[in-house]
Formats: structure tokens, sequence, C-alpha cells
């Protein structure tokens, strides 16, 4: 006998409708109690089962729930890869349970691939979307998270009464709060997106405004060029002559080494041995300044 087929039974009372019992299924009186290896195999039974009946009908609703209660250890198992994140482990829960249900709902015994492997991609998937949905794009306190929430009621119920925008005075005794509590709401506010800076600066149709990315200013590579060169100025100043002329064949007239080991009658192993001993050392010298 298959560990599916012995799962304990006993729910069910005398003379009422047995739904495992009429669609021949393995009863599941408490399918979170279930192990994960048991799980599986008797997920395979339902999925099996599952394809045979009607959608909409209570057999069916009967099969999924249970498919759906078998697995919530899978969205237990991905929402701990989230435990640090500041939401509550329940709203993680809960939308990760939304992804099981769609991975029930799309999976096919006939792909030949564990139930696990098609549904933890879901679940991680839909977790991550509320995320993305939900997330501050700067973190603030969940105090002033709530505070966005009671501040954006506020402001939408005095508008309607007042027939205006609301002062900040105005939103501090609505809400019996200080009139600097609203203020730091307000500016906390601004965390909760990001604009883009490819976006036009101004709102016009006009598809030549120019973003803001073309205002923004850029390091100057020519101003890190001319801070390197008075830093080594002093630096090559303490070379000997032979090795300032190397650096001046080597950098200025763009010598090859092997042009240079011939006005020095030398090899170029030994220019390149040279030249390496030369340059380590500025190297040195110029992170030692900077």
């Amino acid at each position: 006998m298959s560990t599916a087929s012995q799962v304990a039974t006993g729910l069910t009372q005398p003379g009422t409708r047995c739904p495992s019992t009429e669609l021949n299924l393995p009863e599941v009186p408490d399918p979170g109690a279930v192990a994960p290896r048991d799980a599986r195999e008797i997920s395979r039974i339902f999925f099996s089962r599952l394809a045979t009946l009607e959608e909409g009908t209570s057999d069916h609703q009967y099969v999924r729930n249970t498919l759906i209660e078998l697995n919530l250890a899978l969205v237990k198992y991905a929402a701990g890869r989230f435990r640090n994140r500041s939401e509550q482990m329940e709203d993680i829960i809960q939308v990760g349970t939304i992804g099981l249900i769609k991975a029930i709902d799309r999976f096919e015994l006939s792909r030949e691939v564990e139930f696990v492997t098609f549904a933890v991609p879901y679940i991680v998937g839909e977790i991550k979307r509320f995320f993305r949905d939900t997330s501050w794009a700067v973190h603030v306190p969940r105090r002033l998270q709530e505070l966005r929430i009671d501040l954006a009621k506020a402001t939408d119920e005095l508008s309607q009464r007042l027939d205006r925008s609301p002062t900040m005075r105005e939103l501090a005794e609505h809400l019996g709060i200080d009139e600097q509590e609203v203020i730091e709401g307000v500016v906390a506010s601004n965390g909760y997106t990001a604009g883009s800076i490819d976006l036009p600066m101004d709102d016009s149709s006009d598809h030549s405004s120019t973003p803001l990315s073309d205002r923004l200013g850029a390091p100057d590579a020519d101003l890190e060029i001319a801070e390197n060169v008075q830093a080594l100025k002093p630096l090559i100043e303490e070379l000997d002559e032979r090795d300032r002329r190397i650096l001046r064949m080597r950098f200025g007239a763009e010598l090859t080494q092997s042009e240079i080991g011939a006005e020095l009658g030398v090899s170029q192993m030994h220019v390149s041995r040279l030249l390496t001993r030369i340059t380590t050392r500025l190297r040195e010298g110029l992170l030692a300044v900077g």
C-alpha cells in the first residue's frame, strides 16, 4: 500500500458525503500536518484526479483546495527567504499563496517535472512582485509609512469638505498630531516612489523636451588626469636620469621596448623589467599621495 493511501481517515461523520471516497482519493484530514515527502506523493494523485474534473464543480474545488493546503509548506519555505524585510510575514505568506494557487492551476503532470520545481518560481515571483508594487523607493521608518497613509486619507477628506487643499495646520488638527509631524510625514512621502532621470523635465507633449539626465553633471575625466599629472611630477623628479629617460622614450616619444633597448644597449626583456619597476614605484607613490 502506498504512503498516500495510508493517510489517516475519520473526519467524515456517518451519513455525510465524503468527497475523497466518492472521488477514489486518499482522505487527508489535516493536509498541513502531512510530511513533505508524503505531500509530494499525495499531490501527484490529486493532480491526476483534478485533470479529469470539470472546473467550478464542488469536486474540483475540493481537490484544488486540498492541493493548496498540502503545499502551503512551499509558501512558508519561500517566504523564509524574505524574513528580513520590514513587511509582516503574514502578508508575505498570503501573497505567496496566490503564487501557489497560480502554479496549481497551471501545472500538468505531463510536464514530467516535480510540482515543487514548478511552483517555487511562481511563489517567489509573486512575492517579489508584491515588494516591487508596494515597497518604498527609499527606506523610511514604519511609523512614517503609516503616517503617509493617514495623511493621504485626511487630505482627501478635507479637500472634499473645504473644496481646496488643506494646510499643514488643518491636517495636524484633523489627525490630532503636531504640525511638525505632518511636515515630517509629507517629506517622507517623497521617498515612496523614485522618478527616472530619463523623464522629460516638463509635462509638455513635445518629445524634444530635455530629460534631467542631460542636465546633470558628470565627473570630468580631464580634471582627474590633470590632478594625477600634478601628483606625479615630484615623484618623477625623485627618479634618476636613466629612469626619467626611459619614461620619456616610452610615454613621450612612444618608442617600443625593443627600440628603447637599442638606444640603451640592453635587451627588450631588460627594458620590460625596468619599466615595471619604474611604473610600480610611481603607482605606489601616487596611491600614497592620494
